[in-house]
């Protein structure tokens, strides 16, 4: 269908003259002269065969007809602004800066992160990872981080809970069961020195006693969790954290308990940022990802 549409220079003629009721302001507004706005509308009234302004001297005034069809053609104008922009928002990459915790952005978040990709395609994602306060941080949006705690100058909101149960390589369980609390007397517990009261606690809950116990320390929680999946001891893992090395069998969980309730995830905005559309759809895709009923089986 070819439609009939009056010239564009026209219509913009039109429209601007209409809604200032004056052909000088609507040349300012175009940058054009004042004769130019007066030949354009003329040319706009000879090719719809109606007459939209009164003229009286320099002053103009809309008639009837001309003052309905404004009504339409801003509705128009606005509804291809509207258009325009979102057109040109697709050609947009916007930044969005996420400082996460080490083990937390390897073990749960890059594995969705795919996910809010293809939700948001136009957002280019920065992750850096950190175990520092949130106080501390430069140039971020968004962080997260185990709470609840006091972040200054920043909304915060919990999205995932956290429990622990001792894990290990099947390889490992195999060559020594784990029967018991007490069967880990037996075994090299794996720690980490962002996480340095773990197993004490864990140990003091299911009433085993923490003397001569072997141990190895690392510096991150992940190459402790690492050093289990590889056989070298039992480390306290955190659920949901490792759901995947347990659906996958690269873990096992020899006990049912004591599951412990530890620290669980926040996300952290910078109160300057808290109602930027992307941080809030960053932390909303959090929320939905981290929905009850993620957690695998504990065998």
């Amino acid at each position: 269908m070819v439609r009939s549409l009056p010239p564009f220079p026209a219509l913009r003629a039109f429209e601007a003259a209409a809604r200032h009721n004056s052909f000088t302001a609507a040349a300012a507004e175009l940058h054009v002269t004042h004769g130019a706005i007066s030949r354009q509308v003329a040319a706009f009234e000879a090719w719809v065969g109606v007459q939209v302004f009164h003229r009286h001297g320099k002053r103009v005034a809309l008639t009837d007809d001309g003052r309905h069809y404004l009504a339409t053609v801003q509705a128009a104008f606005d509804s291809i602004a509207r258009a325009t922009q979102q057109l040109r928002d697709t050609a947009v990459v916007h930044v969005l800066r996420v400082n996460a915790l080490p083990t937390f952005s390897m073990k749960w978040l890059l594995p969705r992160l795919s996910q809010f990709q293809r939700l948001v395609p136009n957002v280019e994602l920065r992750l850096s990872t950190s175990n520092a306060p949130v106080e501390t941080l430069e140039g971020f949006d968004v962080a997260v981080r185990r709470g609840p705690a006091h972040w200054p100058d920043c909304v915060s909101g919990h999205f995932l809970g956290e429990t622990e149960v001792p894990v290990c390589s099947p390889a490992l369980l195999e060559r020594q069961p784990i029967h018991t609390a007490g069967d880990l007397a037996r075994h090299v517990l794996l720690h980490s020195d962002t996480r340095p009261d773990a197993w004490r606690t864990w140990l003091a809950a299911a009433g085993v006693q923490a003397k001569c116990r072997k141990k190895q320390s690392f510096d991150h929680f992940y190459l402790a969790l690492q050093a289990a999946v590889d056989g070298l001891g039992v480390a306290l893992g955190p659920l949901p954290l490792v759901d995947d090395e347990l659906a996958s069998g690269r873990l096992v969980a020899p006990l049912a308990g004591p599951q412990l309730d530890a620290r669980g995830y926040w996300w952290v905005v910078r109160r300057e940022v808290a109602d930027a559309p992307l941080a809030v759809q960053f932390c909303r895709w959090l929320e939905e990802q981290a929905s009850p009923g993620e957690h695998a089986a504990v065998r």
